[in-house]
């Protein structure tokens, strides 16, 4: 685990506001099949606003250094992820947010999943309450959050279920996002942790995450998690 805090944010990007307060941001794009990389652009979508706004107010004022890998219309591919996701590694955060989810397992986003996962990186990704896997909160050392309608704010569950290892509030207005702010409210809360724990391995935030669970096991009612 890193010494000095530092989260990164793989998404759509983040408003003009908060570009001000990042240590450092970089965008990554296909042109004509070949990757670049550029100058942050502004948020079209909102999503990563969103995503690094509750993490952040979780978290409570660590650095973070955002990865926009989303176009306009919201599509991606596993080149401009893991290329992210190496980027971030090399910047020398202590964890990733990764609010996104792709149908397809590929060998580029695996790789880099764990050479993340080597480098003593925590990363968090993003999964849905039912349905079929997603990638990369399915490979292994990964962990996979879902949204959980009985958590409240500042709380999680272990889920520990085949969809997610554990869940977090959505927040107000979710809609669709329900899982990927989940995603970045633990993210957040991981991070204010290890604030306080500076050193703390992956271990050492699994054992806290068991323990201090508001929630174990999946909600026994009718419906889905938001």
């Amino acid at each position: 685990m890193m010494t000095e805090l530092c989260v990164g944010v793989i998404d759509t990007g983040c408003s003009e506001l908060q570009a001000h307060s990042l240590l450092g941001g970089r965008r990554f794009w296909l042109e004509q099949g070949m990757l670049r990389e550029g100058e942050l652009q502004a948020d079209a979508l909102g999503h990563g606003s969103a995503v690094l706004g509750r993490l952040l107010g979780q978290a409570g004022g660590v650095p973070a250094r955002m990865a926009q890998v989303f176009d306009n219309r919201g599509s991606t591919t596993v080149l401009q992820v893991s290329a992210a996701l190496l980027w971030l590694v090399e910047q020398g955060v202590s964890l990733v947010n990764l609010s996104l989810g792709l149908q397809q397992d590929r060998p580029v986003l695996r790789q880099a999943c764990a050479a993340a996962l080597e480098a003593g990186v925590l990363l968090c990704a993003s999964s849905p309450a039912r349905g079929g896997p997603v990638y990369p909160a399915s490979y292994p050392g990964v962990l996979r959050i879902t949204g959980d309608a009985r958590c409240r704010e500042g709380q999680w569950s272990w889920l520990d279920t085949a969809q997610a290892d554990f869940g977090a509030a959505v927040g107000e207005r979710a809609g669709n996002a329900g899982a990927s702010l989940a995603c970045a409210a633990l993210s957040g809360l991981i991070c204010a942790y290890l604030r306080e724990h500076p050193g703390a391995d992956r271990e050492q935030v699994l054992a806290y995450l068991r323990e201090h669970a508001a929630f174990t096991g999946p909600e026994h009612r009718r419906g889905e998690h938001a």
